[in-house]
């Protein structure tokens, strides 16, 4: 069974860094896209970024190119999400989504959570002093 395990969330000052992982079990994580979205307390979850099954294309949202970096280990079955100068405004729950994309099919559409067929349970971000 498709199973995708977020964990690395916390508590973190304003201007710190935290390393999100995603742990993927169930499928080879080879064939698959994936992405992190977020979600904050009476908001939509939005898209924040996904890696190509290849690695090739990774998109970010405008509010976290230059601070977030995505990467993905097939051998461990991991992607992971490097946060580095944190905000206020990057709390949230993160969550990493799958989505069935043979190489060459780059990343489904980073504004549309329902294209990601398969969701973790999350993990808390916070970010204050």
């Amino acid at each position: 069974q498709l199973q995708l395990v977020e964990s690395g969330g916390g508590l973190v000052q304003p201007g710190g860094s935290l390393r999100l992982s995603c742990g993927i079990s169930g499928f080879t994580l080879d064939y698959y896209a994936i992405g992190w979205f977020r979600q904050a307390p009476g908001k939509e979850r939005e898209g924040v970024s996904c890696i190509s099954s290849s690695g090739g294309t990774k998109l970010y949202a405008d509010s976290v190119r230059g601070r977030f970096t995505i990467s993905r280990d097939n051998a461990k079955n991991t992607v992971y999400l490097q946060m580095n100068s944190l905000k206020p405004e990057d709390t949230a729950v993160y969550y990493c989504g799958a989505e069935l994309a043979p190489a060459g099919w780059g990343c489904p559409n980073l504004n549309s959570a329902a294209d990601f067929g398969s969701w973790g349970q999350g993990t808390q971000v916070t970010v204050s002093s």
